[in-house]
């Protein structure tokens, strides 16, 4: 984690700690830990979008640890809490890109959620590390979606496949991976309709472009990135649980976490979900996104 990001992490968690989490640490000052402590404690924890389940499990292990460990302070409770919000964001392992001739990533997510300008992000935050990035445009559903991703293409400085609007979005899929071996590419970053999660037919559309992709080329899609609005707070769960059930997603690109105060709702992504996050949002810019850093984004909430 370079200085940058981590200064980017903090800045983009400006929102969560000045609204929410500043009132935390002020309620974990000096005094005594009482029964009213922990009462206020899960409530500013449901505020700031950790969620109920999450909150009610990270609270029932802080008073075991309290009890067990005589702690009778809340600045030393602070440091408990510190310690167990990291404890719910184990480290991810390494992105499963770079090990072969050419990789595919396939991105998710629901209509106004940031993925077309996170794919953009991606893009260019690869090309940087020298990779030779191809984008597909594979959001037929929608009229305006390969004009835009085009846009975004070229601010990336990468090429893009596309196709009609209505097409078969399968077959933008394959012309983008022959494309991709002709041209000495070594990666494709796959856009999908924003479907809304509820609509069964477009799930079953990703489960096809998923086959063309791992019929063509091998272990593919090697990363299923599902881009969630950080805005949306909770509520960006239930669209994350449908999508898991429609395609085995890997990761969590966590966009305009910069734009909201409700950061928390990273910790009930990792517990309730199971999926790390991968790469935050941290501004509107090509190079505004950053890989996900447990330590710093905890210490960015808590100091």
């Amino acid at each position: 984690m370079t200085v940058g990001f981590a200064q980017s992490i903090r800045d983009s968690l400006t929102r969560t700690r000045n609204t929410v989490f500043s009132r935390i640490v002020g309620l974990l000052g000096v005094t005594e830990v009482t029964e009213t402590t922990w009462d206020e404690l899960e409530e500013l924890l449901i505020q700031a979008d950790v969620g109920v389940e999450t909150t009610l499990h990270l609270t029932e292990r802080l008073r075991r640890r309290a009890s067990e460990q005589a702690i009778l302070q809340t600045d030393a409770l602070r440091i408990t809490l510190q310690e167990e919000l990291r404890a719910l964001l184990p480290d991810p392992q390494p992105l499963n890109l770079g090990r072969r001739p050419l990789d595919v990533i396939l991105t998710v997510g629901v209509n106004g959620s940031g993925k077309t300008t996170s794919i953009a992000k991606l893009a260019y935050r690869y090309r940087q590390e020298d990779r030779r990035v191809l984008l597909a445009a594979a959001d037929t559903f929608r009229a305006a979606a390969m004009d835009q991703l085009s846009v975004w293409a070229k601010r990336a400085g990468v090429n893009i496949i596309t196709g009609p609007v209505g097409g078969d979005p399968g077959a933008i899929v394959f012309d983008a991976l022959q494309a991709a071996q002709s041209r000495g590419m070594n990666m494709v970053i796959v856009d999908t309709a924003g479907r809304l999660h509820t609509q069964y037919n477009l799930m079953a559309e990703l489960h096809k472009v998923r086959k063309v992709a791992a019929k063509n080329i091998e272990g593919a899609p090697h990363e299923t990135l599902l881009v969630l609005d950080a805005t949306t707070g909770q509520n960006a769960l239930s669209q994350a649980r449908h999508f898991q059930e429609a395609v085995e997603v890997t990761g969590v690109v966590l966009a305009k976490l910069d734009s909201t105060a409700r950061g928390g709702m990273v910790f009930a992504i990792a517990r309730e979900l199971g999926l790390p996050v991968r790469f935050i949002g941290t501004g509107e810019s090509i190079d505004d996104l950053a890989p996900f850093d447990a330590d710093t984004f905890v210490e960015g909430l808590l100091t």
